[in-house]
């Protein structure tokens, strides 16, 4: 049984989403929130596998909560998801840098929500290579500062390379048939870069790639 927690202000699409997640065998809402702070609280009460959360809120806005959710080590398990209306806003960067392992837009088609839902339990990113592609465009379209590189050190070669594949937006697919590997293989380097650089997931490495500079923030770079 998946347990969801939603965390959102506005009561019709909070009881819309929890109409379509009861409905299934597999999933159960073990809690609603209206706002962030009300959110965190009922994380750490329920513990649930994911957290569906809208990014403006009263009191406590998502990202915030994000934040906090993913800074807690007794919270480790739980995998933030972000509800926005415009599937890539200018809220997106700070919710993945916060600790989101991703994004679904409010008026996603019932299959879809129930898909994401799977996918976000098990841990994946909600992120396609379609959509981590728009993610680097709108991200290198940004004034950003690139810093050195802690914790980069801890890296092989392959896997600084990997790294830099994944902030380019190539599936683990890809980035085989770049390398010349097994899309195993390429699995294996993409899971201990994330553990090496305790990145939550894979929305967390393209973020990790540019910002240590792993991937140069120009356009074809």
């Amino acid at each position: 049984m998946i347990r969801v927690l939603l965390v959102e202000d506005q009561p019709l699409i909070r009881g819309g989403f929890r109409a379509l997640l009861d409905a299934e065998d597999d999933i159960e809402v073990v809690g609603e929130a209206p706002d962030g702070r009300t959110g965190v609280e009922l994380a750490t009460q329920y513990r649930p596998d994911v957290v569906l959360i809208d990014v403006q809120m009263p009191v406590m806005d998502g990202i915030e909560a994000t934040r906090r959710i993913a800074a807690d080590p007794d919270l480790a398990d739980v995998h933030v998801v972000v509800l926005t209306n415009y599937g890539i806003d200018e809220y997106v960067f700070e919710a993945l840098k916060a600790g989101a392992g991703g994004f679904l837009v409010k008026d996603i088609e019932p299959a879809d929500l129930i898909a994401a839902v799977h996918t976000a339990a098990r841990g994946d990113a909600l992120l396609s290579p379609a959509i981590t592609r728009k993610l680097i465009d709108e991200y290198i379209a940004r004034p950003i500062e690139v810093g050195p590189t802690p914790g980069t050190e801890v890296l092989t070669a392959r896997e600084r390379e990997v790294v830099a594949l994944v902030g380019r937006g190539l599936s683990n697919r890809q980035i085989a048939d770049h390398l010349v590997v097994s899309p195993a293989t390429a699995k294996t380097h993409v899971s201990r870069a994330m553990t090496k650089l305790r990145a939550r997931d894979r929305a967390q490495l393209v973020v990790i790639a540019y910002e240590t500079g792993l991937v140069s923030p120009q356009r074809g770079a």
